[in-house]
């Protein structure tokens, strides 16, 4: 993945954790800041690099320190718990004082946990090229789109074409600063620096980041944001599509269910958007009412018939193809509990939110234990969504909604199959080709649940490493060859 001309040329800001990754012993300190740039370059990108390295530089030998700093590489003196969270504060405070295009690196291994979350959604809202590198890879690897990443060893390794890396001269580098973070010092000798790190004064701080553990401390800037934005001038009349999990959110008894489309409508536009809205409703629509299924098409309603336990991969499916062909500006909206909490089902539309100028919206039944890790502009809870159409609670006299004619469309995910009428969905859904695919659907989640018990009596825990969390099913199906995930772990 190559950035485009404006970040290509543009500053990178590099934050290293001299903790995780340390300089090998015997290693000329001087080569780190030529092996980050020439990293960079081969990769198309020529802008000024500016580096900062964090650690205890109290156990940072005086020829490593006088190696950096003849380079350019700012040093900080953190204490070793706390190397973590100050890099982070940092960061954030850069970002707010530099905005895009600019690149972002950080070399750490710990790229995880509290700063994955916070990072990830900070990057839906202002994307930087973010690089990575580490000693050790981090599982918690999903949520976070990088452009590219190396192990720091890599990065050593780059040899410098003409010999020894030149000291910093005037013109070409900001002279080195030397900060001490509990402290708040900053200064440009080394000796100072040094002298005050073993000065008394020193001795006697106690940093707030020794009192309280780094990690439990993160400052997640992310959890105060607001839930609920007005539209933006590129999002406003931008198309909206929604994806819509019938499970998770009924429609309620005695509710019209053609009120749903213009209760969805409404809503947004009480927000500022005013684009053209699609809807696909997703669920196991031989368990749909009729007069649902006739009331919701009849207001442009599109469904898609799959099985409980691939509903959410169906989604993300849905959402990978849609947004192939309509590319962002452009609002995505999930109305789903599962999809919402979920870290693990909501990632990848989380990285495609990062990647692009896409908008999102959530609707739920039961608002999220936690917040989500989709950066939204509008949030909603599905009871109140609905109570947004003027006629809440419609009920015909017959007992059923009378409807016009279908314009929505009707799509058994199994099959593969398109209906234009309720009338032929339902034949197809009854046929013999759709229950014979229906039977091997349920052979494959049979299937999956035997290995997850056979897994769990096994001795070895770390799913991560030993099992996967999906599997793909490749089977011939008539004339083509589809494509089935299937979760294990639904």
């Amino acid at each position: 993945m190559s950035g485009n001309d404006a970040a290509e040329t543009a500053k990178i800001e590099v934050w290293w954790d001299m903790n995780d990754c340390t300089i090998p012993e015997g290693y000329d300190a001087r080569r780190v800041r030529s092996g980050i740039e020439r990293a960079f370059e081969k990769l198309g990108y020529s802008g000024r690099v500016s580096i900062t390295a964090y650690g205890d530089q109290k156990k940072t030998p005086c020829h490593v320190l006088r190696g950096l700093s003849s380079t350019g590489v700012a040093v900080a003196h953190t204490n070793s718990d706390s190397t973590r969270s100050v890099m982070y504060r940092d960061m954030v405070e850069w970002r707010d004082q530099n905005p895009p295009p600019a690149t972002m690196m950080i070399i750490s291994n710990q790229v995880e946990g509290d700063l994955t979350w916070d990072l990830a959604r900070l990057q839906q809202r202002t994307r930087y090229h973010l690089f990575l590198a580490y000693s050790i890879k981090s599982s918690d690897d999903l949520l976070l789109v990088c452009y590219a990443n190396w192990r720091w060893e890599q990065l050593l390794e780059e040899e410098e074409e003409g010999g020894t890396p030149p000291l910093v001269t005037c013109g070409l580098l900001s002279a080195a600063m030397f900060y001490c973070k509990s402290c708040n010092l900053d200064c440009q000798s080394m000796e100072k620096f040094r002298k005050h790190l073993s000065s008394y004064k020193h001795g006697l701080e106690v940093p707030q980041e020794a009192i309280n553990p780094p990690d439990t401390q993160l400052l997640c800037v992310t959890k105060a944001w607001a839930r609920t934005y007005p539209a933006t001038s590129e999002h406003a009349t931008a198309k909206i599509h929604v994806l819509w999990d019938m499970n998770d959110c009924p429609i309620p008894e005695g509710y019209d269910a053609r009120r749903v489309r213009p209760s969805i409508e409404r809503a947004v536009k009480e927000i500022g958007y005013t684009g053209p809205v699609s809807i696909t409703a997703f669920a196991d629509q031989k368990e749909t009412p009729d007069h649902h299924l006739l009331a919701l098409s009849s207001t442009g309603v599109d469904f898609a018939h799959t099985l409980f336990w691939v509903k959410y991969s169906r989604m993300i499916t849905e959402f990978e193809e849609w947004t192939e062909d309509n590319p962002a500006p452009a609002t995505i909206m999930i109305i789903s509990d599962e999809v919402a909490s979920s870290q693990y089902l909501s990632s990848l539309i989380c990285r495609k939110l990062q990647e692009s100028n896409y908008n999102c919206f959530l609707a739920y039944s039961v608002r999220p234990f936690e917040m989500p890790i989709l950066l939204t502009s509008a949030e909603w809870l599905w009871d109140s969504l609905l109570a947004v159409s003027e006629t809440k609670r419609h009920k015909c006299s017959s007992g059923s909604e009378s409807v016009v004619e279908s314009s929505g469309m009707f799509y058994c995910l199994l099959c593969i199959c398109d209906c234009e009428s309720l009338d032929d969905f339902k034949k197809h859904l009854s046929s013999k080709e759709h229950i014979h695919e229906d039977n091997i659907m349920n052979s494959h989640f049979q299937s999956a649940h035997r290995q997850r018990r056979l897994y769990k009596i096994s001795n070895y825990h770390d799913e991560a490493r030993y099992s996967p969390k999906t599997k793909r099913v490749r089977e011939d199906n008539n004339d083509f060859l589809n494509t089935k995930v299937v979760n294990l772990y639904p």
